[in-house]
């Protein structure tokens, strides 16, 4: 049995990821840090948690009792937390925080999106930083172009994101009220997951260093993200359509489909949907995530079930809650 720790209890991300590890068949959870709320149940912020676990929050980090630790700190906060903590040399550090998205000097983090560094993981990496929701869907929409060389023209963007994009934690209104029956323009052409996007297209693509015109819009509706991103090329659809299919095909959660993409289909499980369109030059890809599954927690579970070499659906076999 995995034994895991939840460092940073408190938000929406902290709750999905308990969510999924209490499911999980082969993780026991032993602690979920939260110092503000100790001695505090658990279910008593994450009420959907109510008759699934009876654990409290502590304020003890016990690094030496688990396998694997969870931090889900707000951006700052995982960095600095660790340069006042000695990591046990096997134990496996997973961060949903932006911290270590971003390749630095002394960083042994792997980015965790498995469509890419699947490898990485299996063959032994112990600390994984996971990408930002709006990060992920929009690699995701754009990663088989990039393996195939072909972002060479402006790529225009529009990403929605849910209100659980926020760090509040879940007993937190505020945030929801406002944005009930509202969409606002949150972000236009400057985004804090810009950098790790294009970083990660370079991987695959060295020669990449066309602009990424990115609006990002918070939506009304609770999770989610959907993002719609076209740029010109004169590639036939239906040979891009193969490309994709072909990066695609080995992987368990991304899927090409030929229907509208909607943020109901992907919300409560760990999919990417993408749907290719084209219109005279300009290529169309809309994707659409769970953005705090596959955009956070669930693919923090993935990113684990990889290190541990365990089957990368265990535990994320989730109902799609469209219905």
């Amino acid at each position: 049995m995995i034994k895991a720790g939840i460092i940073g209890g408190a938000g929406h991300r902290a709750g999905e990821l308990i969510r999924l590890l209490i499911n999980h068949p082969d993780v026991e959870i032993l602690w979920v840090h939260n110092p503000a709320e100790t001695g505090r149940p658990v279910a008593e912020i994450h009420h959907g948690l109510t008759g699934e676990t009876d654990m409290r929050f502590t304020d003890k980090i016990d690094l030496d009792t688990i396998d694997v630790a969870f931090c889900c700190l707000p951006k700052g906060e995982s960095a600095s937390l660790l340069s006042t903590l000695t990591l046990p040399e096997t134990l496996r550090f997973i961060d949903l925080s932006s911290d270590f998205r971003v390749p630095g000097d002394n960083s042994d983090f792997v980015y965790g999106i498995s469509e890419l560094n699947r490898k990485p993981m299996v063959r032994g990496a112990l600390h994984v930083a996971t990408p930002g929701s709006v990060a992920m869907a929009v690699e995701l929409a754009l990663l088989p172009l990039a393996k195939n060389l072909m972002l060479n023209s402006p790529i225009h963007i529009t990403a929605i994101t849910g209100t659980t994009d926020t760090e509040t934690a879940p007993e937190s209104v505020i945030d929801f009220e406002y944005r009930h029956d509202n969409v606002s323009l949150s972000r236009a052409f400057v985004h804090p997951q810009l950098e790790e996007i294009t970083t990660t297209l370079r991987t695959l693509q060295s020669s990449f260093n066309a602009p990424i015109n990115l609006l990002s819009f918070g939506g009304s509706f609770p999770r989610g993200t959907l993002i719609a991103a076209y740029m010109s090329t004169p590639i036939e659809l239906g040979q891009i359509q193969s490309l994709y299919e072909d990066y695609y095909d080995d992987h368990n959660f991304t899927f090409i489909v030929n229907h509208p993409v909607d943020i109901k289909d992907v919300t409560n499980t760990n999919k990417c949907l993408i749907r290719l369109e084209k219109t005279d030059d300009k290529l169309l890809i809309t994707a659409a995530i769970d953005n705090l599954l596959k955009g956070a927690s669930g693919n923090a579970v993935h990113c684990m079930n990889l290190l541990f070499g365990l089957h990368e659906r265990v535990g994320l076999m989730l109902k799609g809650s469209a219905y």
